[in-house]
């Protein structure tokens, strides 16, 4: 029973200090970010200022996805920070040690939590973000609803070749589409067209996963080796009309295959389709790391808490803020160490790209460091 009062006491401090980390980060980032591009929300201020208001709060929610993933692990130090320095100033570790609890003990609860807020981030990357990533590009000067972009040479899972002037987000209207039919040469390690489709427009078809094409016309183009008939004439081209078209591109798609970090919105098992697809040498690396990360990045901040635990449980009052401070450097040095390695990750190091190998290399330094420090924790 006193076990079980004792994880509650420390359940509740710790999930206080989570809710005050989360909103004193996740409110800074904002509030900075709202700061500095203010003028550009205001660039619609003839609609009135609930419009703008309302654009805000929109751009912001949606946006708050990808704070809170950026932020989840060090939202998870600074709450354990919290909680148990409140517990060190009332001279609690003492008391619970005297009654013969160990230490260690007294995180546990701490360590369990963190565990499932982890299982919330990957729910938040794997589930909630790429549903949402068509919103998440939104610019800022841009009304929810109003969005339109041109689209050049988009891949799809055929190896076609995707262009049209304008994409109508509200409408799901491509105009102007021209479409580069492909397939790999037998005999050539390339890609050849096999002919283009041209339409005054297309509208997606939610229901059949197809793109309605309005006065669309196929125009197939023969091979190399296929250019002329047994007699040595050339074969002539046969214009046929094209009612639809079937592909893997969606109109929650394009807009973030037209941003460059799209692959940051994507989910492991998007990564891994988009991998198996043939591309350039750097954007496959960048793909590899992706995947990665993702596996390493949740793990990171497991391992991140269980750097700073031993550290933060201190029983002298008066040790707590050098304690704070050295857990915050270690957060701090464990962050910038995983951002070099997101740097490395797609370069070539030492004549080879290794992806791989710079994703779980954190986890390769600070994991063994975190079980020490837990081992010869004085408890």
């Amino acid at each position: 029973m006193k076990i079980k009062i004792l994880d509650r006491y420390v359940v509740k401090n710790f999930l206080i200090g989570y809710a005050i980390a989360f909103a004193v980060l996740l409110g800074l980032r904002i509030f900075i970010d709202l700061f500095v591009n203010l003028d550009e929300f205001t660039e619609h201020a003839d609609l009135g200022a609930l419009a703008v208001i309302s654009n805000i709060f929109t751009y912001y929610a949606t946006n708050s996805t990808l704070y809170f993933r950026d932020f989840a692990g060090m939202i998870t130090v600074v709450a354990a920070a919290f909680s148990l320095g409140k517990m060190v100033k009332y001279n609690e570790h003492t008391a619970m040690m005297a009654s013969g609890i160990s230490l260690k003990r007294i995180i546990a609860p701490i360590v369990v939590l963190s565990i499932a807020l982890t299982g919330v981030l990957i729910i938040d990357q794997e589930l909630i973000i790429p549903a949402m990533s068509n919103q998440l590009i939104r610019a800022k000067d841009v009304l929810p609803g109003q969005e339109s972009y041109d689209v050049w040479f988009i891949n799809d899972a055929n190896g076609a070749l995707l262009c049209s002037k304008k994409f109508d987000v509200k409408t799901s209207t491509l105009t102007d589409l021209i479409i580069i039919t492909r397939q790999k040469n037998p005999n050539l390690p390339i890609w050849q067209p096999t002919g283009w489709i041209e339409a005054k427009s297309a509208t997606y078809d939610f229901q059949n996963q197809r793109w309605l094409l309005f006065d669309g016309i196929f125009t197939p183009v023969p091979m190399l080796e296929q250019k002329h008939d047994p007699q040595g004439h050339s074969i002539q081209l046969t214009r046929a009309p094209l009612p639809a078209y079937y592909t893997d591109v969606t109109p929650n798609d394009i807009p973030i295959r037209r941003k460059s970090e799209y692959k940051t919105l994507l989910s492991f098992r998007q990564l891994s389709q988009l991998a198996a697809q043939s591309t350039k040498l750097k954007d496959l690396a960048l793909l590899y790391s992706q995947k990665h990360f993702r596996i390493t990045d949740p793990i990171m901040n497991i391992v991140m808490l269980l750097v700073c635990l031993p550290v933060l449980v201190c029983r002298d009052p008066k040790s707590m803020k050098s304690a704070v401070a050295i857990s915050f450097a270690i957060t701090a040095s464990s962050l910038i160490v995983g951002f070099v390695c997101k740097l490395w990750a797609t370069e070539e190091v030492f004549g080879h790209v290794t992806p791989e190998f710079w994703a779980w290399l954190p986890v390769f330094i600070f994991a063994p460091i975190a079980f020490i420090e837990l081992d010869s924790m004085k408890t």
